[in-house]
């Protein structure tokens, strides 16, 4: 096996659900439905196997009908398929989690999840509006449930066995810290913004030290300023081995033990960001050494307000 084919088809074993993820994984926040099937279509023609959807992302059903196709055309079969989802924040009441899981399993037309995520620790006020704000346009928060009691009922679902493991996304390591002090069941992954000027070397080393796998997204830092791709180092070590900066940046995530989601809506970049391939020690050791930006681009874990979703009209 070569290393190429090492790195895209990695896969960590989960803590609890008896399964693995796919450490490429593709991401399906795109706003544009049309250009959402597309690209997942797209992404799986090319070999990812790992999907990542939300309700709040409002396209399930998008990614849903490109999954079936796939599956009716004999292209992919479930048990090749590893497929997350998350609870949106207005559902965090105890007796709204289960009725928000199947809806989700309902869009995307599966009969279990390979994972389901808390997607951020912050409880909004119950109720169809999915960004519930007050006259001055601030969150409003429910005080009357603590992400204690989420993960109780989180844990409701594995117990019941239509989904195989549940983590959570868009946390702090003190956040974490205290649900792995009280969960019956550990987060099998944590999903946060990570990449070379955001490493979270902290956390990752808590998570492995608790069997929990680190999940990176925006891992190229969504395209925004300070351009990650850009980064002098990066496109010296690119430069060396013969791949795009983007491409060392992520062969950096999986080397490094983590998972990553990618998203795009060029084909050519999919394929790109599939085709990844080992680095040598000596760059990782001075990507680690001689990065020294840092920058975090989503606040998501201060307000549970996710920074790249777009609000709903």
């Amino acid at each position: 096996m070569s290393s190429t084919e090492y790195l895209r088809h990695t896969r960590i074993p989960l803590a609890h659900g008896g399964g693995a993820m796919p450490a490429v994984g593709f991401g399906t926040l795109i706003a544009d439905r049309s250009a959402a099937s597309r690209s997942v279509t797209a992404a799986l023609q090319t070999g990812f196997r790992h999907l990542d959807a939300a309700e709040r992302y409002l396209n399930e059903d998008v990614v849903g009908d490109a999954v079936k196709q796939a599956f009716d055309a004999g292209t992919l079969t479930r048990e090749e398929l590893f497929v997350t989802s998350k609870l949106w924040n207005t559902n965090h009441r105890p007796e709204r989690v289960r009725p928000a899981f199947e809806a989700s399993l309902r869009r995307l037309q599966l009969d279990y999840l390979d994972l389901y995520l808390v997607h951020t620790p912050f409880a909004f006020q119950p109720g169809d509006e999915m960004d519930p704000r007050d006259e001055h346009d601030h969150p409003i928060y429910d005080t009357g449930v603590t992400l204690a009691d989420t993960w109780r009922a989180m844990e409701r679902l594995v117990d019941e066995g239509r989904c195989r493991a549940i983590g959570l996304s868009d946390i702090t390591l003190p956040a974490l810290k205290e649900i792995v002090a009280v969960a019956r069941i550990q987060p099998a992954v944590v999903q946060v913004e990570s990449h070379p000027y955001l490493p979270e070397w902290e956390l990752l080393e808590f998570c492995r030290q608790h069997g929990i796998v680190l999940l990176a997204f925006a891992p190229l830092g969504h395209g925004m300023e300070p351009r990650i791709t850009d980064d002098p180092l990066i496109q010296a070590i690119a430069r060396r081995v013969d791949q795009t900066p983007a491409q060392v940046a992520l062969s950096w995530a999986v080397q490094r033990g983590t998972a990553f989601l990618t998203t795009s809506t060029n084909p050519a970049h999919i394929e790109q960001n599939f085709d990844i391939a080992r680095l040598p020690d000596d760059a990782m050791q001075a990507m680690r050494q001689g990065i020294d930006t840092r920058v975090r681009l989503n606040a998501v874990v201060e307000t549970g307000v996710p920074g790249f979703v777009p609000r709903r009209a």
